[in-house]
This record gives structure tokens, sequence and C-alpha cells, in this order.
């Protein structure tokens, strides 16, 4: 079993994680993009043209913004426990800076939605987020609130793990870039003052 393979049901019955769709924020004023370029009037067909051309652009915006608080890894495997089918490739590991190679204080997951649609990719991102505590755990980290993100380029939509699944009831929109990079960075300003 590997991330991809799981369901919200799947995660309830192994993990006893159950899942509630809800507000997860309030309207936050949105933040004036930089200079940051995205591809808009090229088509973008594969998930890794998206990924490239608007995904990573956005998140290096947010590192470039938060003083390279939190460190991006593409495509990087997160084996948490091989046993509890918590291991695969992950889209985008994003975690606190702490000047090591190696991956470690996992904060948040950013999932590439297969097939252009959100609901695919929000099983995956949930067990991505139960691996990534299982992660923490293992090192002794302590990172009460992990947080999800699944996206199309288009469409994002935000999920939070706690002692349960929170599931956003509102999707952000590329056309709403200021509102999806504030969401972003309310989550940042949360782990900055949260890590120590």
């Amino acid at each position: 079993m590997a991330y991809t393979d799981f369901s919200l049901g799947t995660l309830e019955t192994k993990f006893g994680i159950r899942n509630h769709v809800r507000p997860l924020f309030e309207p936050l004023p949105p933040l004036v993009p930089s200079d940051l370029q995205y591809a808009e009037r090229i088509p973008l067909t594969t998930e890794k043209a998206k990924s490239e051309s608007i995904v990573f652009p956005i998140l290096l915006e947010l590192r470039s913004r938060n003083d390279s608080f939190f460190t991006i890894y593409s495509g990087d495997n997160l084996n948490a426990d091989s046993d509890k089918g918590l291991n695969g490739e992950c889209d985008f590991i994003l975690t606190k800076d702490t000047g090591s190679f190696d991956i470690n204080y996992l904060i948040m997951q950013v999932v590439e939605a297969k097939r252009n649609d959100l609901e695919i990719g929000v099983p995956q991102c949930a067990a991505q987020l139960v691996g990534a505590r299982f992660f923490n755990e293992a090192k002794g980290v302590s990172v009460p609130i992990l947080t999800g993100c699944v996206t199309t380029g288009n469409e994002w939509l935000f999920i939070r793990l706690t002692d349960h699944l929170e599931i956003d009831r509102r999707k952000y929109y590329l056309n709403e870039l200021g509102e999806l990079l504030a969401v972003f960075q309310q989550l940042i300003d949360y782990y900055r003052i949260t890590l120590p």
C-alpha cells in the first residue's frame, strides 16, 4: 500500500481518523504578489507542466516572503511506516528549514490532483499528513496541526490534520492568487510561532 492507495474510509478504519467538511479560514485580506511569474497563456496539459509552471513558482514566492523559513522538497519519498502503508513519493513536502539536507519538521504537503480532480487528491494528501505525523513523532518532533493542499494548478483545496481531518469547504482559484497567498501565509505564521 502507498499514499495513493488510501481512501478516507481506509484512513478512518486503520487510524481512527474521521473527516469533516467545514470552513477552515476566516476571510483574509489578499496579499499582493511580488513579481511572481507563472504560466498563464500556454497549454499546461500535464501534471509536470502545471507543477513546474504554476505550483512551484507559488511555493517559491512564499519561501521568499518568509526569509526561507521553510524548505521545499519536490518528488521526494516520505517513508514514514511501510508496514502501515505510509510510504511513497510526494509531490511537494514543506519542512521547517533547519539547515539540514535531510527531510525534518514536516509541516505541509501539497498534492497535485490526478486527472484534474481535487476529490481524488484529498485521500492521498490526508494519508501523507498521517505519514508526516508518524515521521515527525519518530524524530521526536511535535507538530500538533499538519496542513495539506490539493491542487489542479487552477483550483486549491486545503485540509488540516489534528486528531481528525478537516477539509475546507472553500476552494481557492488561481485568479484569486492574493487570497491563496494569504491563506498560505497564515499557515506559515502559525508554524513560525509553534515550532522551536
